[in-house]
């Protein structure tokens, strides 16, 4: 069973690079951010057309996440992350696939910091990892995947100096991520990649991706009863040099049946 992870930077905007992928690595389920797109236009039809069904929760312009899964339906549990009624983005969405939760999620980038954004982010991070403990509690197998936004070491970056204000290596995002992962759960990429180096993003300025100028902030977390299950895991990276590709790659985790 292969889970996959993909910030599409704009699903209409990207259809023709996204199919493409969808087709040629036919994951069992795909997971998409930024679909920038409300719920009305999301175009569900072009997935069906070569045998994927999908649920979304979108937001006009902005964020939005879906989950495809190749010849079923995704079962949806959750839109939202619960732990703050009045938060309306458009950033989490859990759904059943082939007996394992997926839970998809888009992190918010918490850019300036410190500020409100950065205090937004924190907040989210703390909400997201009380649901990842019910989902703990409950013993379900479980995948939470998507853009965390979030460079866990200094081994996820191609320049420590260049990412050292931002957001996304703050001692308080790392230290977030850490609880999540210190309450059980394997970031599947660095498990079987401990020596870092692995990039699932590159900039659109200043020649980033010609140059291999990336950092690693698109993760696969596991519960432990998919750890046990853990086969390999890896970044499509060829996507990104593409025409008019997303200025992120997919990412994937392989689970054995």
């Amino acid at each position: 069973m292969r889970i996959a992870s993909f910030n599409i930077n704009g699903v209409r905007a990207r259809m023709p690079r996204l199919l493409e992928w969808l087709e040629e690595r036919r994951p069992t389920v795909a997971c998409l951010q930024e679909i920038k797109c409300q719920d009305a236009d999301f175009p569900a039809h072009e997935f069906e057309k070569i045998g994927y069904r999908a649920i979304w929760h979108g937001q006009k312009g902005f964020n939005g996440v879906a989950i495809l899964a190749d010849g079923s339906e995704p079962f949806e549990i959750q839109r939202g992350l619960g732990g703050d009624p009045e938060d309306e983005q458009s950033r989490y969405i859990e759904a059943e696939v082939g007996g394992v939760r997926v839970c998809n999620l888009y992190l918010p980038n918490g850019n300036p910091q410190p500020g409100p954004k950065f205090d937004y982010k924190l907040a989210w991070m703390r909400r997201l990892r009380a649901r990842m403990a019910e989902l703990r509690a409950a013993e379900v197998p479980a995948v939470v995947l998507g853009d965390f936004n979030v460079i866990p070491e200094d081994k996820d970056t191609f320049s420590v100096r260049a990412m050292a204000s931002d957001a996304l290596t703050q001692p308080e995002t790392r230290d977030a991520y850490f609880r999540i992962l210190n309450d059980g759960w394997t970031d599947a990429i660095d498990t079987l990649n401990p020596r870092g180096g692995v990039w699932t993003y590159w900039d659109f300025q200043a020649g980033a991706w010609q140059r291999d100028q990336g950092f690693r902030i698109d993760h696969l977390l596991l519960s432990p009863e998919c750890a046990d299950r853990l086969v390999a895991a890896g970044v499509d990276k060829a996507y990104r040099g593409r025409e008019k590709a997303s200025d992120h790659a997919p990412v994937w985790v392989e689970l054995r049946d």
